[in-house]
C-alpha cells in the first residue's frame, strides 16, 4: 500500500510539474487512491449475475473411437467410460476421467454430425471445444447476448452430462469453441 501511495504521489508531482511522457495526456489530478481487496466484504462491485466455474472438460474429436479409447486406457492408464451414443447431438462419447477434469472423446454418429465435418477438415482429429461450468446458464446466455457474443443455437440444449449447455461462437471467443454448462 505504501508503494502505491508513493507511485501515485510521484505521478501527481510529475503531472503538476508539467512532465511529458506516457501519461502526459492525463490532466485530471487524482484526489485519492482507492484499493481493492477481496477481504473487504463491505466493498461491492457491480458485475454479472452469473459466474464462471471450473473447467468441466476438454472435448477431442477422434476419427477412431476404439483406438483413442485404448490409448487413454491401456497406454496412459486413465479411467474411461463405455461408449455413450448421443443421437440428439450426432456423436458418440467416451469420457476420460483425469481427476481434476475430464476429456470427452467425440466420434460422429452419421455423416451429418458436426464432428464429421470437423474430422473432414482435421483428418487426425484434434481439440474440438472446451466446456466451462456456470452457476446460472440462463443469466449467462442473456448477458452474453447483450454483449454481442454469438451462440451456435438460440437456446440451451441438454448436454452429455444431462445438464443445459450452450456453445459460443469461436469467432467471438478467440478462435475457441466454448461450451457453457450449468453447474
Amino acid at each position: 500500500m505504501a508503494r502505491v501511495l508513493k507511485v501515485a504521489a510521484a505521478a501527481a508531482a510529475a503531472a503538476a510539474a508539467g512532465a511529458v511522457g506516457l501519461f502526459s495526456r492525463l490532466q485530471t489530478p487524482v484526489s485519492k487512491v482507492r484499493t481493492f481487496s477481496t477481504s473487504q466484504s463491505s466493498l461491492q462491485v457491480a458485475g454479472p449475475v452469473w459466474n464462471l466455474g471450473r473447467l468441466n472438460h476438454i472435448a477431442v474429436a477422434v476419427p477412431d473411437l476404439e483406438k483413442a479409447k485404448a490409448f487413454y486406457k491401456n497406454i496412459l492408464g486413465a479411467q474411461i467410460s463405455e461408449v455413450v451414443p448421443l443421437p440428439e447431438h450426432g456423436v458418440s462419447v467416451v469420457f476420460v476421467n483425469l481427476g481434476n477434469t475430464k476429456m470427452e472423446l467425440l466420434h460422429p454418429l452419421g455423416n451429418d454430425s458436426p464432428i464429421a465435418g470437423f474430422l473432414q477438415k482435421n483428418k487426425a482429429g484434434g481439440m474440438h471445444h472446451i466446456c466451462i461450468e456456470v452457476d446460472d446458464i440462463n443469466a449467462a446466455v442473456m448477458d452474453l447476448k447483450e454483449k454481442n457474443i454469438r451462440s451456435l443455437s438460440e437456446e440451451t440444449k441438454i448436454g452429455a452430462h444431462g445438464k443445459p449447455v450452450i456453445f459460443l461462437h469461436p469467432k467471438d471467443c478467440g478462435g475457441i469453441l466454448v461450451e457453457l454448462e450449468q453447474a
